[in-house]
């Protein structure tokens, strides 16, 4: 049947229409009001929040082995990006790909912080409300306080990595993150983008990545379920160093060599 509008509903978009795609995205957001773009990325603060309670519920007396119990907490984890996605919302990490659209030139260095800093901002009030919100609600207590002592460890540890590692992590997070959200921008349906998602992001959660709004819930919950090393400072020092590893990872591994391959000619 010709011009069937059927016909391609099932098809990814290839490499170089996801370009293209990615780089309107990032004119889109960069034009978009303030009140807008901070409302959506509080939501993508806490829809991430969520998926790191979930991660940290799954992975609490799992017994599963170390390698298997980090691939569940992955899983579990990936929530939080799928709402992010499909739910509609403003995520740093993922704007990082803004940088194609910056390198075209469509966007300026103005526009590009601004967006950056709003959606920063509005992502760590969502992952501080929902953390406090989680503490609120008696979640920590489960299972008799395990729950509460998993988040102490996984603050305890975040706060505990050396600096470099910390960067790294966060290169590493990014590129798998940015990725992630680069394969969505293939999918034509709602299931292509949740299973484009899954994977990257489970990944990088079993590895032990760092991604600096997941940090943003998971250092702030460790304190307030009883932490005696996390503090302030501790806090704002990770999320310097591990934020500049995901501005690398996804702005330079992702959003600029794939700009150098499919746009830079034009």
């Amino acid at each position: 049947m010709p011009n069937d509008p059927l016909e391609h509903a099932f098809d990814a978009y290839s490499p170089r229409e996801i370009a293209l795609r990615v780089e309107t995205m990032g004119v889109a957001k960069t034009t978009q009001e303030f009140i807008p773009t901070l409302m959506l990325a509080i939501l993508a603060g806490a829809f991430i929040a969520m998926g790191a309670a979930f991660y940290t519920l799954v992975i609490t007396d799992s017994g599963l082995g170390f390698g298997v119990a980090r691939l569940l907490g992955g899983l579990a984890f990936s929530t939080g990006l799928i709402l992010v996605i499909v739910g509609g919302a403003e995520l740093f990490t993922g704007n990082n790909l803004i940088a194609m659209a910056w390198a075209s030139r469509k966007v300026t260095h103005r526009q590009l912080l601004r967006n950056w800093g709003i959606v920063y901002i509005g992502n760590f009030i969502g992952a501080l409300g929902t953390a406090a919100i989680i503490t609120l609600s008696g979640i920590l207590l489960l299972d008799g306080g395990a729950v509460a002592k998993t988040a102490v460890s996984i603050a305890d540890a975040k706060i505990a990595l050396p600096l470099h590692e910390a960067f790294f992590r966060g290169i590493l997070c990014n590129t798998l993150v940015c990725l992630a959200v680069w394969l969505c921008f293939s999918a034509r349906t709602v299931t292509g983008k949740i299973l484009a998602i899954i994977f990257p992001i489970s990944a990088f959660v079993a590895l032990g990545f760092e991604h600096s709004v997941a940090n943003m819930y998971l250092i702030p919950i460790g304190y307030l379920a009883g932490s005696e090393i996390v503090t302030f400072s501790a806090l704002f020092l990770n999320l310097l160093v591990v934020t500049a590893g995901n501005i690398v990872g996804g702005g330079g591994l992702v959003a600029l060599v794939y700009w150098i391959i499919y746009l830079r000619k034009s």
